[in-house]
């Protein structure tokens, strides 16, 4: 969809601001959607994103960003060197088509494990089925903070660090596991399975099915808030 853009910039930073009237019915979702999505880069070296939507009618919001990172650049491979630190105790277990069965389960003791840091490789190898790698859905720790701090990674190569922090209650770490080289990225460079990462701050998916997840309906009279920032820093 091709949404409307204008320049928002301001003290906070260079901002650019995107909305999109989602029309009752598209995608089979009801209500009239009225979203917007604020992408700013702020003084510490920080993309902060800020949504909000509003609705007609009662229907699912759960907005999230799918960037892929390679914090060692877009020719260096594989990011399974780069260290994961995730402030998630539990995560969704899912079945084989990546539907969660509506527990919560610790992620103590499996591949899931990124209480303390640990490469993106260390333990790939060991996800069950045919996912090809990490594509879970994991559940943020309680934070007093908001945004709160959700994830860290490192690329011990370069020394370059990315923090997430956000409002979610969820993230979906994914290690690009169906890339096959077919995109190309910067300098022509084509883009192989696990070459990148992506960190998507959410809701659970499928909640609308699991009366013990966070709610996703947004209703109207109501207003979906959502900030992930992405810092970035070097050591």
């Amino acid at each position: 969809m091709v949404w409307k853009a204008a320049d928002v910039s301001g003290p906070a930073g260079p901002a650019v601001k995107f909305t999109y009237l989602s029309p009752d019915g598209e995608e089979g979702f009801p209500g009239n959607l009225s979203v917007s999505v604020t992408y700013t880069v702020t003084p510490d070296d920080s993309l902060k994103i800020d949504y909000t939507a509003t609705t007609d009618q009662a229907t699912p919001v759960n907005l999230t960003n799918h960037s892929y990172f390679n914090l060692a650049g877009p020719a260096a491979g594989t990011i399974l060197g780069h260290e994961l630190t995730l402030a998630a105790d539990q995560y969704t277990p899912a079945d084989d088509e990546l539907i969660p069965t509506g527990e919560l389960k610790p992620v103590r003791g499996t591949p899931l494990d990124f209480t303390t840091a640990t490469t993106i490789g260390a333990r790939i190898d060991q996800i069950p089925g045919n996912l090809g790698g990490y594509d879970h859905n994991f559940v943020i720790r309680p934070d007093t903070r908001s945004p709160a701090f959700a994830a860290r990674v490192r690329e011990p190569g370069s020394g370059r660090m990315m923090e997430m922090f956000t409002t979610e209650p969820g993230v979906q770490l994914y290690t690009a596991n169906s890339l096959d080289g077919t995109l190309k990225g910067k300098g022509g460079v084509a883009y192989q399975k696990h070459h990148g990462f992506c960190l998507e701050a959410q809701h659970f998916p499928d909640a609308v099915h699991h009366p013990n997840f966070p709610s996703i309906i947004l209703r109207p009279g109501s207003t979906y808030t959502q900030t992930t920032t992405y810092k970035f820093s070097a050591s």
